[in-house]
């Protein structure tokens, strides 16, 4: 398509748009940063004729005129363009002689003449690292942390005589995080959308729509180069104003301070929400109070009573090491590679060599910074590396606190082997010794990999059901934290290293997490057994068990999640090729029930994350413990942060958020049919995000009178009384033939006698304490609205009379259709049996099929026809024929009706969190 009278010529092809307004541009500057938008401008069909930048240093180019030299580009490297005032003859021809149209300066230490700036047609643009007119000067980001500034952006502005005062053409601005450094802003930020913007700034002035916007000179602040001689902590200042100098230094030139008559400098500071570790003072020159050397860090303390943490220390002889090793030697042990580590090695050497391009021979004590490497170089190096082996995410910090290159290989080595990742989780944990064990229970909210308190500090306590007492007080999660969860979700999946980690290895951390798991089930059994009064038998084969089980099967799954390639009619005479991806759906939620608390987590985070999705998951507000765990697990195992975040608190507060949050793309759900529904109605209102729904159930099982009857009580018992009755599957109602009814109820009976109630950590325990007092008042109602009706109660329904939350395991028969217990879920240890004549089987369904629900079911029968056709006939999302409670990993779970729909377990649930996308191309 070719439109004559206008400015843009289009061309259909498989590349860019190409537009006709192309400039001769002159690049002066240097660094990445200049690199990358001389890339770019030349991608974009802009001629770069000529670039002018800084002589090499210690035998190494700048990265700017590698990149040119490489393209055939003219690079020019002049140490100065004028003496005394006046431009360089030479200088001048030189530049002149490649006939720019433009200048571009993205980054330029040097003073270029104003008859270089004015010559091009179009003059010169510069880009400016702040929101001018504030931060005019060099140290432009630093100054826009140490001043506190709630936003940071970039100026792209038209160069005068002045400094950083000429019109505006356009900026771009961006929220400042709490803990923002340079590096970080700038990595997220300011480079990246830096060079968008200086290719769109130069586009705009070859189409002619360039604006130039006055400065105003309201607000305009100009400060000097921060130099380490000015970056003293002045201490008599407020937490927060001492990390925003301590950040606003990191990394160069450092915020200092003097320690034992030595200049220390500070990085990789972070405002302390939680409590104080425990530690060992460090008195600190001019600090009113000395710090804190914890674990977790150095703790230093503002005017006003708060603190902030710093993590790395460095002396004045370079040596950088964690602050919480500052009164040890800080030494690692040595460790040994593997083959395939000794591969990386090479690969890591090979990295380096071309970057010291300097030095001769990359040698075990080569020294990266000694040896002439700049702050540039080190982004360069964590680039490369995360290209060239397989992904792996290092920090800038990793650099700076191993400068040499045997301990940069054992660093990397570590961290491939996720060593590191335990000793960055900082932990408060809650101690019992219980159970012939020491239980570790971490109680706060845990966000963007890190466990801290609710934002408002407040909690709640969660409860032992065995005795009533007090476990632990748990952080009661606020909106705010509700927000930072799916914020960092959201950045773990758009921006993170799990967003583009390959499928096998993101199968690979749910393995570990497995293993990790598998390895701590007794403590986390006990930890189950104490909040939710699982039998610690049960929870460690179920519970537990299963939930391991579950991070199997779907690690498995990662790397065969698949598309198809779909025949469609060609666009003759082209041809076409259309297939489908499965891709995953973004940030989800989940919220789990109280009754299985680790295995509702696995069962639905399992697939969640196996199809590559970040999740926020509110567990039960009653039940907390085990969820806080795993996310403890989780970072061993070595999930990057933000993509697993655990918030406790309450159902009206945090639920609805997640229900209502529009930056939520899908929200699982287990729990009650009235909650799931205003769950729904929320999710449609807000966003149309996709929801799964496992709902109330009363699922009928029906005992014909031709059954192996010993094998139909003992798993009749297991449908109703297995996990306390608090099970979504338990058979809500019985039906028993009426031949066989009252030889079923006796020996029923016989058996209940024969159960051991009693504390949930005996081995020999068979029933357990209901999981907390409110349901336990709720299941004693249940059975007085069943007597009233005129259920008859053959055996149970009282409160155990000891310490804790105790049900009598409960039986009622003569239940008729008509009444409450026949209808109503009592998601506790009470059987409901009604009776059916002998033969009925078509009455019998339609009885047990009169309900609104429909997550499970079951037949007992030698017949096989008659258990078929009663399977075919039963409308429930499983159906067990001579057996009860028999799920897997691997077969669909879910229900019908108002059980709610969709599905957890097996491939089915992969594709409750994955969306399908269609791609046709012609050729």
């Amino acid at each position: 398509m070719l439109w004559r009278g206008g400015q843009a010529l289009r061309r259909f092809s498989t590349s860019r748009i190409c537009f006709k307004n192309k400039l001769k541009v002159a690049l002066i500057g240097q660094s990445l940063f200049g690199q990358e938008v001389y890339s770019h401008l030349c991608k974009e069909g802009h001629r770069v004729v000529g670039v002018f930048t800084v002589p090499d240093k210690d035998g190494k180019a700048d990265p700017l005129a590698l990149a040119a030299e490489k393209n055939g580009t003219p690079v020019f490297k002049f140490p100065r363009w004028r003496v005394k005032g006046k431009t360089i003859k030479e200088v001048a021809e030189a530049y002149r002689s490649v006939g720019a149209e433009l200048n571009v300066l993205p980054f330029c230490t040097q003073f270029i003449p104003m008859d270089v700036i004015d010559g091009p047609k179009h003059g010169s643009i510069v880009y400016h690292p702040s929101i001018l007119p504030r931060h005019r000067g060099a140290s432009a980001i630093n100054w826009t942390l140490i001043m506190g500034d709630k936003k940071a952006g970039f100026s792209v502005f038209w160069a005068d005589d002045g400094l950083d005062t000429g019109p505006i053409l356009l900026q771009r601005s961006c929220d400042v995080e709490p803990n923002d450094t340079v590096d970080v802003l700038y990595n997220r930020f300011l480079f990246p959308e830096g060079i968008k913007a200086m290719v769109e700034a130069v586009q705009l002035i070859a189409d002619g729509k360039a604006p130039r916007i006055p400065q105003s000179e309201e607000g305009a602040t100009y400060e000097g180069i921060q130099k380490k001689e000015n970056a003293e902590i002045s201490w008599n200042q407020s937490a927060e104003a001492l990390h925003n100098w301590i950040r606003g230094h990191d990394k160069v030139p450092g915020a200092w301070a003097e320690i034992n008559g030595q200049v220390v400098t500070f990085y990789g500071s972070s405002l302390l929400n939680s409590s104080v570790p425990p530690g060992e003072p460090l008195e600190i020159k001019g600090a009113e109070k000395p710090g804190l050397v914890t674990k977790n860090g150095l703790v230093l303390f503002g005017n006003d009573g708060k603190a902030l943490l710093v993590r790395n220390l460095q002396f004045e002889d370079g040596k950088m090491i964690p602050a919480s090793q500052y009164f040890s030697s800080g030494e690692m042990p040595v460790v040994e590679l593997t083959a395939e580590e000794v591969k990386v090695a090479e690969t890591i050497k090979v990295i380096w060599a071309g970057i010291l391009s300097n030095v001769p021979a990359i040698e075990a004590s080569t020294d990266f910074f000694k040896s002439g490497a700049r702050s540039m170089d080190v982004a360069r190096l964590v680039e490369e590396i995360r290209q060239k082996c397989g992904g792996l995410q290092l920090q800038n910090e990793d650099v700076y606190l191993a400068t040499k290159f045997e301990d940069f290989i054992q660093k990397v080595v570590r961290k491939l082997r996720g060593e590191d990742q335990e000793a960055e989780l900082v932990v408060d944990y809650v101690s019992k010794e219980i159970n012939d064990m020491t239980v570790k229970m971490p109680y706060q909210c845990f966000i963007n990999g890190q466990f801290t308190d609710a934002e408002d500090g407040k909690t709640y306590d969660t409860i032992n059901p065995t005795d009533g007492s007090t476990i632990c007080q748990v952080s009661y999660a606020s909106l705010v934290d509700v927000d930072k969860a799916v914020a960092a979700a959201k950045d773990a999946f758009e921006n993170g290293e799990w967003g583009r980690m390959n499928a096998r290895d993101r199968g690979r951390l749910m393995y570990r997490l497995a293993d990790l798991m598998e390895e701590k089930q007794e403590e986390l059994a006990t930890i189950e057994a104490l909040d939710s009064g699982a039998v610690y038998t049960l929870a460690l084969k179920t519970h537990i068990g299963m939930s391991v089980q579950t991070f199997r099967y779907f690690a498995g799954w990662c790397d065969k999640i698949q598309g198809s390639t779909i025949p469609i009619n060609q666009a003759r005479p082209n041809r076409n090729l259309t297939f489908t991806k499965k891709e995953p759906l973004g940030v989800c939620a989940i919220i789990i029930p109280w009754n299985y608390p680790l295995m509702m987590l696995a069962w639905k985070s399992a697939a969640c994350l196996a199809a590559g999705n970040s999740l926020v998951l509110k567990p039960a507000q009653v039940t907390p413990l085990t969820a806080l765990k795993f996310a403890e697990l989780s970072v061993k195992a070595g999930f990057p942060k933000g993509v697993i975040n655990i918030i406790p608190g309450s159902g009206g507060v945090v639920g609805q958020r997640l229900s209502e949050h529009p930056d939520i793309r899908k929200l699982g759900f287990t729990g009650s049919t009235l909650i799931g529904k205003q769950i729904m109605k929320s999710c449609a209102v807000s966003n149309l995000k996709k929801v799964s729904l496992e709902l109330g159930g009363k699922s009928p099982l029906i005992i014909f009178n031709d059954c192996e009857l010993d094998k139909a009580v003992r798993m009749g018992m297991g449908a109703v009384f297995f996990n306390k009755g608090e099970n979504c599957i338990a058979a809500g109602r019985l039906f028993v033939e009426e031949s066989i009814h009252d030889e079923f109820v006796t020996r029923v009976v016989e058996e209940i006698k024969k159960m051991k109630i009693g504390d949930p950590l005996d081995r020999s325990t068979d029933h357990g304490p209901q999981n907390h007092k409110a349901h336990l008042e709720k299941l004693l109602q249940y059975c007085e609205a069943g007597v009233k009706e005129g259920a008859t109660l053959v055996y149970g329904g009282r409160q155990v009379q000891r310490p804790g939350f105790f049900m009598e395991p409960t039986v009622f028969t003569d239940v008729e259709d008509h009444m409450y217990l026949a209808k109503e879920e009592s998601f506790g240890p009470i059987m409901v049996i009604s009776k059916f004549p002998n033969g009925d089987i078509d009455g019998v369904l339609q009885r047990a099929n009169n309900t609104e629900y429909g997550l499970a079911s079951g037949v007992f029968t030698r017949d096989i026809n008659k258990a078929m056709y009663v399977s075919e006939k039963l409308e429930a999302g499983t159906v067990f024929i001579n057996t009860y409670n028999k799920t897997d990993v691997a077969a669909p779970f879910g229900g019908f009706k108002q059980s709610g729909f969709g599905k957890d377990l097996g491939e089915e649930a992969l594709n409750e969190y994955l969306k399908t996308k269609s791609v046709t191309l012609e050729y």
